[in-house]
């Protein structure tokens, strides 16, 4: 009985010599494995880090990852060739490879590229969210040859000033961007356009994995509770069935898994179809004006190659997070729960079971995200609705693996544009449902600013 009420007296002590602004490490549950257990946490903090394939797959998956990743790598060329199994890229399109947007399995980084900067496209549709009738749902600035590209891309940026409350002067990046050179024609005179970075890649497998049940638990769309975040989910139709399903991938959640995320991805930004999608995106009036056009089989892509390249989706695995017992971090971890920001960037999930990769099910994950999508204010808005989600509506972003960002993919090119060059404008560009929790950073101390930023980067 004595010993207990030493023990009592002496945790009452521990906790009392906390100043109240101060949170113990026990609080701070993203630790190390942001990714659960061992299978999906890699150690690999170099410019590969979110390429490492997880662990506890079958020899079957293994394979298909080592396949997957060639694919996912290699250029694809113009039918016919010699390289069957890579052939018929295009005939117009973004990119020549994933890899060539997604960057070492990273996200695509603006840097000083003005024309046509490789892994930044532009979605566009008319009123109605319909396609342009010459154009289609995006824009393609490459084409093979003997076609004519749609268009030409540039960018500039004008800087937007502001401060902090303490008198700490800052700087924005606003991009300008201009479409033009239209190779078929004027576009339809109420063109919507979104213009739209390639995210990172890794953990995709365990996002596929969470529950729908626990996603729409967040939801809120008329703000019941009054706090001031409305999460939403947008649905989508599953290709296969027909049936209308949950959105959970891309900026506006407009794909429901990686199988329809993949594969719509090769088919409008590298040209090439599937049985998913087996028709190239080029419109009638195109196919009108370049007359017959060579193609790489149909589909393109084999059913066993797509299965590799969707299986090499799922299975990268997360960077752990580091320097998880220093005093910063953890005060940068407390600042951003008191601040507001775990309201859409939720810290833990749980994946469910049964899902196509048994290493995956089952886990306590960390990835700061609720997959929902929300309103992100003016200044972020793209005026571009897709399915339910509205012109001011952004899916939130994951953001485990957000602080090797700079060592993968050569710097930070934040939010859906990429217009936000380090993570403090990112949050400084946040407005609409998230306008409280940035002015709540606007006025902290420089200190506590700093920790934060620091808690992002240890993700």
């Amino acid at each position: 009985m004595k010993s207990s009420f030493y023990l009592l007296i002496a945790s009452f002590l521990l906790f009392s010599s906390c100043r109240k602004d101060e949170v113990p490490a026990a609080q701070d549950e993203s630790a190390e494995k942001l990714a659960g257990g061992t299978h999906f946490t890699a150690y690999d903090y170099s410019e590969n880090a979110f390429g490492v394939m997880a662990s506890g797959l079958s020899s079957q998956d293994e394979t298909d990852f080592v396949s997957g990743n060639a694919l996912f790598r290699n250029n694809w060329v113009t039918a016919p060739s010699s390289v069957q199994s890579l052939d018929g890229l295009g005939p117009i399109m973004n990119a020549l490879s994933c890899g060539s947007c997604h960057f070492k399995d990273g996200r695509a980084f603006l840097g000083n590229n003005t024309v046509n900067p490789p892994g930044l496209l532009a979605r566009i549709s008319i009123p109605g969210d319909e396609p342009d009738p010459v154009y289609g749902f995006q824009v393609q600035p490459m084409a093979i040859q003997g076609v004519q590209p749609e268009a030409e891309m540039q960018i500039q940026f004008e800087t937007v000033t502001g401060s902090y409350e303490d008198g700490t002067f800052y700087n924005l990046r606003r991009p300008l961007y201009t479409l033009q050179n239209w190779n078929y024609g004027n576009p339809h005179a109420g063109l919507m356009i979104s213009y739209r970075i390639a995210p990172p890649i890794h953990g995709l497998g365990l996002l596929e994995q969470v529950p729908e049940s626990l996603i729409l638990s967040f939801a809120d769309e008329n703000d019941a509770n009054g706090d001031g975040i409305s999460g939403k989910p947008n649905y989508t139709t599953n290709r296969h069935t027909g049936a209308s399903v949950l959105g959970r991938f891309g900026w506006k959640a407009g794909q429901p898994d990686l199988e329809h995320q993949s594969l719509a991805a090769f088919n409008g930004d590298i040209g090439i179809t599937s049985s998913l999608f087996p028709q190239d995106h080029l419109t009638d009036y195109q196919l009108s004006i370049n007359g017959n056009l060579p193609n790489g089989g149909e589909p393109e892509l084999s059913d066993a190659q797509a299965r590799k390249i969707v299986t090499y989706a799922r299975a990268l695995a997360v960077p752990a997070r580091r320097n998880t017992s220093d005093a910063i971090n953890l005060r940068g971890s407390h600042v951003f729960k008191t601040i507001g920001c775990e309201s859409c960037h939720i810290r833990k999930l749980v994946t469910g079971t049964g899902g196509p990769l048994p290493s995956a099910a089952g886990q306590t994950i960390y990835p700061y995200t609720d997959l929902l999508l929300h309103d992100m204010g003016a200044d972020l808005a793209d005026g571009r609705p897709e399915l339910l989600a509205n012109g001011n509506e952004w899916r939130t972003p994951p953001l485990w693996g957000i602080g090797l960002v700079p060592t993968v993919n050569g710097g930070y090119s934040l939010l859906h544009d990429g217009r936000a060059q380090t993570l403090e404008e990112a949050i400084l560009w946040h407005g609409g449902e998230a306008l409280k929790a940035r002015e709540m950073f606007r006025k902290l101390n420089a200190a506590d600013r700093a920790a934060l930023v620091a808690f992002l980067e240890s993700l």
